[in-house]
C-alpha cells in the first residue's frame, strides 16, 4: 500500500472517533463529568504525544531553531483562526451544556470550520509521521483518537439540545472524519521527499496549534465539567501515553 493511502487510511480512523463519540452522545446520553473527564484523559495523552512524538523527535533531528519556529507559527496562527470561529459563533465547539443554543444557526458551520481547525493538524501529523518509515506511532494514534472522543461527545451532545437533527449531527462528524483523512493522506503525499528540517518544522506547527487547542479550549471544558478531577485525569493521560512511546508502541 502506498504510504500517502495509507496515511489516509490512519487519519480517518483517527477522526472516526468524532463519530463515535457522537454516536454516544446520541444513544447512551454520557453525563456530562464523564463526557469531560474523558477529554481530561485526552488532554494528557496529547500533551505527551506532542511533547514526545514531535517537539522532541523533531529535535534530534534538525536541531532547536525548525522547532522554536513552527510551533511559535502553529500556536499564533491557530490563535488568529479560533478568534476568528469565535467571532462567528463556533466559540462553544466543544461544550456539552446548552451553551451551543445561544449561538442560533449561524453557529453551525462555525462549529464545523472550528472542528476543521482542531482536526487537520493532527491529521497531518499522522500522515507526515509515516514518512519515516517507521509505521504508524501508536502514541500519537491513541492521543489523536482519545482527544476527538470527548471532542464528538461533548459538541454533539451539546447539539442535540440545541434542537440539531441527528442528521446533522452525524453528517457534520461524519464530513469532519473524511476530510481529516484528506489532510493526512495530502501530508503524505506533498511532504515525502521533504528534508529532515521541514519535516521537523511541519510537525512542530502541528504541536504549537495542539497544545495551543488544549489549553484554550479542551482543559477550559474539562475543568468546568469535571470540577476537581481534571489535573488528575490529565496526569494519567499522559502518563499512559508516555509509557506506550516507551515500550516502543
Amino acid at each position: 500500500m502506498p504510504i500517502w493511502l495509507e496515511a489516509g487510511f490512519w487519519g480517518l480512523a483517527g477522526a472516526s472517533s468524532l463519530v463515535i463519540g457522537a454516536a454516544l452522545a446520541y444513544f447512551v446520553k454520557l453525563p456530562v463529568r464523564v463526557i469531560t473527564g474523558i477529554m481530561a484523559f485526552g488532554c494528557g495523552v496529547l500533551i505527551s504525544a506532542v511533547a514526545y512524538d514531535l517537539i522532541m523527535e523533531g529535535f534530534q533531528s534538525a536541531g532547536i531553531e525548525p522547532i522554536i519556529l513552527g510551533a511559535v507559527s502553529g500556536s499564533v496562527a491557530y490563535t488568529i483562526a479560533n478568534w476568528l470561529v469565535a467571532r462567528s459563533g463556533g466559540h462553544h465547539r466543544k461544550r456539552s451544556g446548552g451553551q451551543q443554543q445561544k449561538q442560533g444557526e449561524g453557529g453551525g458551520m462555525a462549529i464545523a470550520v472550528g472542528s476543521l481547525l482542531d482536526g487537520i493538524p493532527e491529521s497531518v501529523v499522522l500522515g507526515v509521521g509515516l514518512l519515516g518509515g517507521g509505521g504508524i506511532s501508536l502514541p500519537m494514534f491513541a492521543a489523536i483518537f482519545l482527544s476527538n472522543l470527548p471532542e464528538g461527545l461533548s459538541s454533539a451532545a451539546g447539539m442535540l439540545k440545541s434542537g440539531r437533527s441527528k442528521t446533522y449531527v452525524f453528517g457534520l462528524w461524519g464530513t469532519i472524519a473524511v476530510v481529516s483523512g484528506l489532510a493526512a493522506l495530502l501530508g503524505a503525499a506533498l511532504l515525502g521527499d521533504a528534508s529532515p528540517a521541514l519535516l521537523a518544522t511541519v510537525n512542530a506547527v502541528a504541536a504549537g496549534a495542539l497544545l495551543t487547542m488544549v489549553a484554550d479550549t479542551m482543559i477550559p471544558e474539562a475543568v468546568e465539567g469535571e470540577r476537581g478531577g481534571t489535573g488528575f485525569l490529565v496526569v494519567i493521560g499522559l502518563l499512559v501515553a508516555f509509557a506506550l512511546s516507551h515500550s516502543g508502541g
